[in-house]
């Protein structure tokens, strides 16, 4: 996405907040308690400009953003601080136990950008779609472990917290095997809302382990339905989906008060979770058939036919535009209705 279109895509979103039911000052809406983390936009907009998100965010009026860093990291320090929004960076986790330049440098454009802390993660992929046999989760994990050994010196050195992501990678419970071993103040967890439900996580079960661990998060509401090789899983509109949120907020914020909520609503087609099948299983040593027992009755609990998932890819591109930013804009605007 151009520059122009991204800002042209601000514009239009200044314009249908400032007719909503909601009062602004000077065009500016009361400002909410969520950030925002580029991976709201990740299916469409594609934000690529820093500064040009924080404006983009502000305009939306929200409390901070969650983003790669680019460009002038003194600028974007001085107009988050203008506007009394917080900045968070996304940051890369080295590939293997000995190359930690590309963290080193993050990490000191995070520091000049006045970040509070920084999002990372250890796979770029699901555990059930990247790993189709236990030996190769095993030796990823081995890569995996060296790369965070690694990256603890670093993030010590700069003394920023780095937040790990549950993935779909780890499942709760080994994720907070790592943390504890560690013992690093600078290494916690981003903690993902809804994303180990993929891995036949209890939903609150997951939040609970890792809450208190958590540096950062990504706040959102799930929905799920029937699939033939599983279920299907999705990002919903905050309030539409199976999670409870006020019992979500009051567990991430008992454990953890100082801890920022960063909104992660991905607008998408829903992802499929084939646990019904021999790959899904090939990576998972330790689940069993409890697990699927309880997220299948999850599944079916929660299914409303009626109220099929939301699906974009039959929209052309500015109309998933479009829907992908009024979703945002409205997960702001259910926000300000909770207990944050």
């Amino acid at each position: 996405m151009t520059r122009r279109d991204w800002l042209r895509a601000g514009a239009a979103c200044m314009t249908a907040i400032s007719s909503s039911r909601f009062s602004w000052a000077d065009e500016t809406p009361a400002r909410s308690k969520l950030g925002i983390a580029t991976t709201c936009y990740m299916t469409v907009a594609k934000p690529k400009d820093t500064l040009d998100f924080l404006e983009h965010c502000h305009a939306l009026g929200a409390a901070g953003i969650q983003s790669v860093l680019n460009g002038d990291m003194h600028e974007i320090r001085t107009r988050a601080e203008k506007y009394g929004m917080y900045v968070e960076a996304m940051v890369p986790m080295p590939r293997d136990g000995s190359n930690t330049e590309a963290l080193e440098k993050a990490l000191a454009d995070a520091r000049t950008a006045g970040v509070t802390c920084a999002r990372t993660q250890s796979s770029g992929g699901r555990r059930y779609e990247t790993h189709t046999t236990l030996a190769d989760y095993k030796a990823w994990m081995e890569r995996s472990n060296a790369a965070l050994a690694a990256a603890v010196p670093v993030l010590e050195k700069y003394k920023i917290p780095a937040g790990i992501e549950n993935h779909k990678d780890r499942t709760a419970d080994e994720l907070a095997a790592l943390l504890k071993k560690h013992s690093s103040e600078y290494l916690g967890a981003c903690l993902d809302c809804g994303n180990n439900i993929a891995l036949l996580d209890a939903p609150m079960y997951a939040i609970e382990t890792l809450a208190p661990y958590a540096v950062t998060t990504h706040f959102k509401d799930m929905a799920v339905a029937p699939d033939d090789d599983g279920f299907l899983l999705s990002e919903v509109l905050l309030g539409q989906g199976i999670m409870d949120l006020p019992r979500v907020i009051s567990t991430i914020k008992g454990a953890r008060p100082q801890i920022h909520l960063v909104l992660e609503m991905i607008t998408r087609d829903p992802l499929r979770v084939p646990c019904l099948t021999d790959q899904y299983w090939a990576g998972f040593p330790d689940r069993n058939g409890v697990y699927l027992a309880r997220t299948l009755k999850l599944v079916q609990q929660h299914s409303d036919p009626a109220k099929p998932l939301p699906r974009i890819s039959q929209l052309d591109h500015a109309a998933q535009l479009q829907v992908e930013n009024e979703n945002v804009k409205q997960c702001l605007a259910y926000a300000r209705g909770l207990s944050i």
